[in-house]
């Protein structure tokens, strides 16, 4: 079986205390933090098609290279 690869900085240790930190949260957990992410200043979070997202994610990438 082809192990996948992660992505650099990644480990499987790391992708295993995320998704514990995530299916551990209360309800009450979810729902702060999804408010604190909209309430940050400096950014913005928008609703865009699935379908965008390859493109979206490009841009985003090949504007951080600049």
């Amino acid at each position: 079986m082809k192990r996948q690869k992660l992505p650099k900085g990644w480990t499987e240790k790391r992708i295993r205390q995320l998704l514990a930190h995530y299916e551990n949260q209360s309800e009450e957990e979810q729902v702060a933090e999804h408010e604190s992410a909209y309430s940050k200043r400096g950014q913005t979070m928008i609703s865009v098609p699935t379908k965008l997202l390859p493109l979206i994610r490009k841009l985003l990438a090949d504007k951080a290279r600049v």
